[in-house]
């Protein structure tokens, strides 16, 4: 996601296992070279393939605001792993907050309250042009 027109994702880890099955999927993703092909599409993102032997896969990403995710990708199809590099290419890094009271406002709205009830589309409007 990009916030004031600046892309967030800083870097992308792809960490994997050399021989390990749970690895297949994403050591098919790195030679078939898609992952060459994101980081051609997206040059402002660093990325970097990681060894790390006798355990599962994931991604990793790290964002400008300091925040990272970090994603497990343990058994996951090609096609997974190209949505998870995207979802995290999309996304701002930050964590959802929930908000848990209604918001209130000092200024209401000049609009008026919306109701479900509020049905104006049938009413006919009169219209006058005066010079």
């Amino acid at each position: 996601m990009a916030t004031r027109g600046i892309k967030q994702l800083k870097q992308l880890q792809l960490v994997f296992c050399e021989h390990g099955g749970s690895s297949r999927s994403i050591r098919e993703y790195i030679s078939t070279g898609r992952i060459v092909q994101f980081a051609t599409d997206n040059p402002t993102v660093e990325v970097e393939a990681k060894l790390r032997n006798g355990k599962h896969p994931y991604v990793k990403a790290e964002y400008m605001t300091g925040y990272s995710k970090q994603v497990c990708i343990k058994n996951e199809s090609m096609d997974r792993i190209e949505k998870v590099v995207t979802l995290l290419n999309n996304s701002s890094g930050r964590k959802i907050t929930k908000i848990g009271a209604p918001i209130k406002t000092d200024t209401p709205s000049v609009q008026g309250v919306w109701t479900p009830m509020l049905d104006i589309a049938d009413s006919p409007f009169k219209v006058e042009f005066k010079e």
